[in-house]
């Protein structure tokens, strides 16, 4: 039989005492209703909590009945695309969940705006977990989504069996990505990000390891020691790799990853070998740039392949690049990356990944993640602007969430990164963002006392600010519900529904006939047979 312990029954019982100290009036009303209003509860007042704002119309019947109307006419009048997809563009919004998309819209103006990519007509939910965790990394998850199966942690470009950190390099254990079959199939891929271009994400589109973290060769040889050369760091793939020398188009940062540290004082490689010098000689079209002027410069008409690095390290948070003009934004990278991939009549895939979202999460900078958020959606908008939907398909997606929260009763039109109108039953007041975990809690709690800051007097409007969290944490975790899905363009329609991330690439590959896979081509073969 199950017992109590007596530790257990005394914290329940100060937990009871403490609930009860700081709950409000008794309730005397029917059962059902007093739960009601516990669960809702109308809590004192901040004295400069924001009034409700008033949007004309919405206070009557027939605003919402017309939306509503409106909603259906859409969907009605929509017609199938069933046509060939020339072009593939995927979007990774990196740890953006629907608490982040939801949040973020309020930065457009209020909780009714929309992203641009929540304009898109079909829309699904994704499975992130991996192999061996339930809450995935960015590595196992970009195998998922670029390469069409699911993998443990930490590992990219492998199949399931092989376990991270692994010192052999065997191809047989090696899977291939939908940049590799849009390759084959005489189209042209890409890569952009505002991460380093050797992190996870967009390693999932050319490398093959077991290990994320080896970016250069000092890395494997840490682990690995120096008599395993046949295992080669995410750089080299990138730059020799079947897939990485082929690629069109690398925007983003980690210089550092691809420079001996002799050559340059922030270079990071010990093989002695430049890896942007090899690529600047190998052939005269080759355009290799480091600034957003150069970027913005460059003519794609001249150009067989562009390389560009702007920063050693990841590219800046936008916020952070408002007085540094020399890296350019997503958009501006996105925009060149189309212009140039579109002068191939096979056309092509993209991968473009708004990267730093996650890791403003990852410290608790609610502010940045949100603005990276909407940096993100302003990309987007810039491809849907330069392409055709009627042969171009554009999807966009996460590759995981974080504990991040939008909660808090707060008022229409507030700023969601001030705090809720009303207090917390300890009489303090509470923010509408925060976290289950992160480093956030270090801030906001008051060990000594026992008690929370006051969360009005350590945030101060700055871009760093750390919102509260739950637990104590260097780093916030990710989280493990299913990400949002949006999909425009050819067979789009195909990304309704709830299914396992793995799934994406191969429905990708299905509207473009690329792979050996099921595809719309392969079941036109079959139908004429």
């Amino acid at each position: 039989m199950f017992r109590w312990s007596n530790a257990y029954v005394a914290i329940v019982g100060l937990s009871l005492l403490v609930s009860v100290s700081l709950a409000a009036p008794e309730c005397t009303r029917s059962e059902e209703y007093c739960q009601d209003r516990a669960m809702h509860p109308e809590l004192p007042l901040v004295p400069t909590a924001t009034k409700s704002r008033a949007i004309e119309g919405e206070n009557t019947n027939e605003y919402w009945r017309e939306k509503a109307t409106q909603h259906i006419k859409e969907k009605l009048s929509a017609e199938l695309n069933k046509n060939k997809a020339k072009n593939i563009i995927f979007f990774l919004g990196d740890g953006m969940g629907v608490t982040t998309t939801s949040a973020a819209r309020n930065l457009l103006g209020g909780e009714e705006k929309e992203l641009s990519f929540e304009r898109f007509p079909y829309t699904g939910l994704a499975k992130t977990y991996a192999v061996n965790r339930i809450v995935p990394d960015s590595a196992c998850t970009a195998t998922a989504y670029l390469c069409g199966v699911k993998a443990q942690e930490g590992t990219i470009g492998v199949i399931g069996g092989l376990a991270r950190s692994n010192c052999t390099d065997d191809e047989a254990t090696h899977v291939p990505s939908i940049a590799k079959w849009a390759i084959d199939a005489g189209k042209w891929s890409g890569v952009v990000t505002t991460t380093r271009v050797t992190h996870a994400s967009p390693a999932g589109v050319y490398a093959h390891t077991s290990e994320r973290d080896w970016e250069n060769d000092q890395d494997v040889r840490n682990r690995c020691g120096e008599s395993d050369q046949n295992v080669h760091d995410i750089g080299y793939q990138l730059a020799n790799g079947e897939v990485g020398s082929q690629l069109k188009v690398i925007l983003g940062g980690g210089k550092r990853n691809f420079v001996d540290s002799g050559i340059e004082s922030w270079g990071a490689r010990v093989d002695g070998r430049d890896l942007i010098e090899e690529f600047k000689v190998a052939n005269e079209r080759n355009v290799y740039v480091d600034t957003v002027d150069q970027l913005v410069a460059v003519d794609v008409t001249q150009t067989d392949r562009l390389f560009g690095l702007f920063n050693t390290d990841h590219m800046k948070y936008r916020m952070e690049n408002e007085e540094d003009t020399t890296e350019p934004s997503l958009e501006q990278m996105t925009r060149k990356a189309i212009e140039h991939l579109s002068q191939n009549e096979n056309g092509y895939f993209l991968f473009i990944e708004g990267g730093r979202i996650d890791q403003a999460h990852h410290e608790n900078w609610a502010r940045m993640a949100l603005n990276e958020t909407t940096e993100f959606s302003s990309a987007i908008q810039a491809a849907r602007d330069l392409t055709n939907e009627d042969d171009t398909l554009i999807v966009v997606s996460a590759d995981h969430s974080h504990v991040f929260t939008y909660g808090g009763y707060g008022k229409r039109g507030q700023d969601v990164l001030a705090a809720a109108p009303n207090k917390a039953a300890d009489g303090k007041p509470y923010m509408v963002l925060n976290y289950a975990n992160g480093p956030g809690y270090s801030l906001n709690f008051n060990s000594d006392e026992k008690e929370r800051n006051d969360p009005t007097t350590v945030l101060t409007g700055s871009k760093h600010d750390r919102y509260p969290s739950g637990v104590p944490m260097g780093n916030d975790s990710h989280g493990g519900d299913d990400v949002p899905v949006f999909a425009l363009g050819p067979w789009a329609h195909l990304f309704t529904g709830i299914y396992e991330q793995n799934t994406i690439p191969h429905i990708m590959a299905y509207a473009a006939c690329l792979g050996e896979g099921h595809t719309m081509c392969s079941v036109e073969s079959k139908q004429k047979k």
